[in-house]
């Protein structure tokens, strides 16, 4: 697993954090790094995980699956946001 800031490209970053995301580690880190991966789940760039995690804190953050579909963190957000920047680019 790569580091976000080991990354050469905006990809890279997202998949990394997708990473952070799905292990848990994203809730554990620093709070910029949860703070970021919170982000890119508003964007509809990275999903929640498959299980879900306590934060630092202890709050809890939810699966992918404890989310309603179309909304942010779930599957279907991410699809419709990555429908809409492919015909933004066309």
């Amino acid at each position: 697993m790569r580091l976000p800031y080991e990354c050469e490209t905006q990809k890279e970053e997202i998949k990394s954090y997708q990473e952070l995301i799905d292990s848990g580690l994203a809730w554990q880190l620093e709070g910029s790094i949860g703070r970021q991966a919170m982000e890119y789940i508003r964007l509809g760039y990275c999903i929640l995980g498959k299980v879900g995690h306590k934060d630092y804190y202890g709050n809890y953050v939810p699966s992918r699956f404890e989310v309603k579909a179309g909304t942010k963190g779930s599957i279907e957000y991410q699809q419709e946001t990555l429908k809409e920047l492919e015909n933004d680019e066309t």
